[in-house]
């Protein structure tokens, strides 16, 4: 899958946030799902999950996914 870049804004609110999602892989051959989240124009933070078996790494990625478009978030 490629990497996921989400937007949500709210003019109203002051709300200017970002999500990413992507996948990395580590030297022992772990899956994992690297979230970067903050609001628009800093450097925002991060954290990746590991998962041992590939497809533990895609379910986790569609429901995080899944979550923030419910939230209102765009590509």
């Amino acid at each position: 899958m490629t990497p996921v870049r989400l937007t949500r804004s709210d003019p109203n609110c002051n709300m200017h946030r970002f999500y990413s999602l992507e996948f990395a892989t580590s030297l022992f051959g772990e899956r994992g799902v690297v979230r970067h989240w903050g609001r628009i124009g800093t450097s925002g933070r991060s954290r990746t999950d590991w998962f041992n078996e590939p497809q533990e790494a895609e379910a986790a990625f569609l429901v995080l996914l899944k979550g923030k478009r419910r939230r209102g978030y765009t590509s």
